[in-house]
């Protein structure tokens, strides 16, 4: 089984700033349903040569990096689909929806790690931030 997109090293600034496992580990998650998504959609000649996402998918993962370094829940970040805040703008969330609808189903084949810890990412509860700070604001005297 080919795991390229496990072992390879963080390229960008965005992806140096998730400094959680948890958001490293979230951003690998959505790397390798890029790359299974771009070379099904995008196959071209330079792809497959550089065995690696094209620009627009490239272009996409870096978004989504600092998205994820921006994250208000850090470490208890949920999946994106029980978020309450939904930080992607609606182009790139139709796009990650699309991405996330194509190749979850191939993840479980190709990346099952990945796949059973998004699955129990999904169990996270998580309230909106406001609520939280409203909650310590009462609190305090």
């Amino acid at each position: 089984m080919n795991i390229p997109c496990m072992n390879e090293p963080a390229a960008s600034h965005a992806v140096a700033a998730l400094v959680t496992p948890r958001l490293r580990r979230e951003y690998r998650t959505m790397e390798c349903m890029v790359r299974i998504w771009c070379a099904d959609h995008h196959a071209t000649a330079h792809a497959a040569a550089a065995g690696g996402p094209c620009g627009e998918c490239r272009d996409f993962l870096a978004y989504a990096a600092r998205r994820l370094a921006k994250c208000p829940y850090g470490e208890a970040k949920p999946t994106c689909a029980k978020c309450p805040i939904h930080c992607y703008k609606r182009a790139q969330r139709e796009h990650a929806r699309g991405v996330m609808r194509y190749a979850g189903p191939r993840m479980t084949v190709r990346h099952p790690w990945l796949s059973f810890m998004h699955l129990v990412d999904k169990l996270r509860k998580v309230e909106h931030p406001m609520a939280l700070r409203r909650r310590n604001v009462k609190r305090e005297p």
